[in-house]
């Protein structure tokens, strides 16, 4: 064996090839995420035409053998030569990479897309992909297969001079992606969103697969404003008027929409191009200054403010606001590979500029509004004063300081969080189990007695002040909220363990929506799982089976006869299993199911829905989402 290192050794990957032999680095990961992600790429490319002025409907259509089909009624990509490449300008767009109307300036004034890369790539990684265009009063035609061309640019119909527009069909490639079957769910959420962002256009999504297809179409005439009504739709909002900022400055074209409920949790969503950003980045640090400093001056100028009293911060303003920062900008800078932070100064000062003008004539114009907005403001202010004391009394000076925990903490005794995991059990009885039942050394057992505090209705200082909550927020390490730092996190699997029934499932959504909304990064970065505690025991002659589904439960019936001897035992809650069951079937890692939880940031406003509908107030919202996904409920007491 040669350990030489010489320039054979050097592989150079020719166009597509290079694509194909590393997916991840083109569209994030061969999962399910990247296989949505390249019906997102096709339908960012229409909606390019649609923010150019030159198309109104996208229609994306999941064929019966999970093909996409992605229709548009642009102006077509264009068919001639292309002068430098020797070949027609839509064979450059589906397989030479960095090639599109995207660059120059000259096609689009602004585009989302994977700065050029998004055709070509989704032709990479598909088994076959078709490409159709009207234009000039002709049926234009090309296939490619797995990034190559097997049919070159033909003529193979006519068409009304008027009709113009782009068809591609695509079938993603087995060989690629872990998962190719689609899930309209997914889709509908993030073309609901892109409808939402490009005011007036109509994306219709259909479904072939199902006996009766089913057909959603998207039309929003209020864009973001419409957008901000949909995500407060959970909620009780503060005022009627949803408040929208919108105008230009140094070639960025900004719109704001917003409006307070009466909730405490913050929602704002920043978009460029079209793209969602979750981490914010200019534009929104631009959108946050505005509103600090334009709420601080009018409180001040009109007394609602004492002179001793302190400026309002902006998580003080912020509180209950739901917002949209949306802005269209030529050339974007994003900061890292994944475009998740917009990094142009210009486009900080075009947002702080237009919301500070626009909001100020706001104000004036809406006394009632503006005077609602401060008193909720100031009451955030003097509720997060009484947080902060009680926040002090959850830091933890040491790891050694576990004693003082209310939720008697069972720590275990290695102090290397890549070893040591915490158990979240319900009631006293399991947490007793569950402590019998633990390896000491890498396990640890936090019981919380009944249900926690549910914080979609509750402000800081409550939340520091409840119990259980405290335990957490102690036994975690992080701190929350601002003070929230990943890296004295003491445990890197946090389970949740919680009975299989109507109960179970409340508390396990309200330690959800506990982490979602204060500790997020625990879910992003993987740590958060669910426990899956058996549903069935099964004995026959002395030996038992453990079954986790009614399925698995058939199969074991199926494998040992069903008959008279069978034993069958239906688990209602962990404390009907002693220590030993308990180990065996749901805390030794060499045998239990854990559920991952993971959060989809490009779906985020739908994730934040999702929580305002199950624990918000509404109780409208809450019973049309429970008729709508009861269908998908398995295993569940009631």
């Amino acid at each position: 064996m040669s350990n030489d290192y010489g320039a054979n050794q050097i592989q150079i990957l020719e166009g597509l090839e290079a694509v194909r032999k590393r997916p991840g680095m083109y569209i994030g990961s061969t999962s399910s995420k990247g296989l949505h992600h390249l019906v997102y790429e096709i339908v960012d490319n229409a909606i390019d035409e649609a923010l150019a002025g030159y198309c109104d409907t996208i229609e994306i259509t999941i064929n019966k053998d999970n093909s996409i089909t992605v229709t548009d009624n642009g102006r077509g990509i264009p068919v001639g030569m292309h002068e430098k490449a020797g070949i027609p300008a839509v064979e450059v767009v589906f397989t030479i990479l960095h090639a599109g109307g995207k660059f120059g300036g000259g096609g689009y004034k602004v585009s989302g897309g994977l700065h050029g890369v998004g055709a070509s790539v989704v032709n990479a990684l598909s088994t076959w992909l078709e490409v159709s265009i009207r234009k000039d009063g002709k049926v234009y035609h090309q296939r490619y297969e797995r990034g190559k061309v097997v049919k070159k640019l033909e003529i193979i119909d006519t068409c009304d001079e008027e009709l113009t527009g782009t068809r591609v069909d695509f079938l993603p490639d087995k060989t690629i992606f872990e998962e190719t079957v689609y899930d309209y769910e997914v889709l509908k959420q993030r073309l609901r969103e892109m409808a939402f962002l490009t005011r007036n256009l109509k994306i219709v999504l259909r479904d072939d697969r199902p006996e009766e297809p089913v057909e959603k179409a998207f039309h929003y005439e209020g864009g973001i404003k419409e957008f901000v009504a949909y995500l407060n739709k959970s909620k009780t909002e503060l005022y009627k008027d949803i408040i929208y900022c919108e105008g230009q400055k140094d070639n960025v074209y900004v719109e704001v929409a917003m409006q307070h409920n009466d909730s405490y949790t913050e929602s704002a969503y920043s978009f460029v191009n079209n793209i969602t950003t979750p981490e914010g980045g200019t534009h929104l640090a631009g959108f946050k200054n505005a509103l600090t400093k334009t709420f601080n001056d009018y409180s001040r100028k009109n007394k609602l403010l004492k002179d001793s009293e302190t400026n309002l911060s902006g998580e003080d303003i912020r509180e209950g606001l739901t917002a949209i920062i949306s802005i269209k900008i030529e050339d974007p800078q994003f900061e890292g590979q994944t475009k998740q932070k917009l990094g142009n100064s210009e486009a900080r000062s075009a947002v702080d500029s237009i919301v500070s003008e626009q909001l100020t004539y706001f104000l004036e114009q809406n006394p009632t509004v503006a005077k609602m907005i401060c008193e909720k403001s100031i009451m955030a202010q003097r509720a997060r004063d009484a947080a902060r004391k009680a926040r002090d009394l959850t830091r933890r000076k040491s790891a050694l300081e576990t004693m003082a925990l209310p939720g008697k903490l069972a720590d275990c005794s290695d102090k290397d969080p890549k070893n040591c995991e915490i158990y979240i059990v319900e009631g006293d009885s399991a947490g007793g189990s569950a402590k019998t039942a633990r390896s000491r050394n890498t396990q640890a057992i936090l019981p919380l007695r009944g249900k926690i505090l549910n914080v979609e209705k509750a402000r800081l200082d409550r939340i520091y002040g409840n119990a259980e909550i405290k335990a957490m927020i102690t036994a975690f390490g992080t701190g929350i909220h601002d003070d929230f730092d990943i890296s004295k996190l003491r445990y890197h699997k946090i389970i949740i363990m919680t009975d299989a029934d109507v109960d179970g499932a409340h508390i396990s959504t309200l330690l959800l929506t506990f982490l979602y909304r204060f500790m997020p990064e625990l879910i992003k970065q993987g740590y958060v799982y669910l426990a899956q505690p058996p549903l069935y025991k099964v004995e026959k002659n002395k030996k038992a089976w453990y079954a986790y589904s009614d399925d698995e439960l058939n199969t074991i019936l199926l494998e040992i006869g069903r008959d008279t001897n069978n034993k069958i035992q239906r688990y209602k809650g962990l404390g009907e299993m002693d220590a030993e069951q308990l180990w065996d079937t749901t805390m030794d890692p060499e045998k239990r199911i854990l559920l991952r939880v993971t959060m989809d940031e490009e779906a985020s406003s739908e994730v934040d829905l999702t929580f305002t509908t199950l624990m918000g107030d509404k109780v409208e919202p809450r019973r049309e989402f429970i008729e709508a996904n009861a269908k998908y409920v398995k295993n569940l007491d009631i």
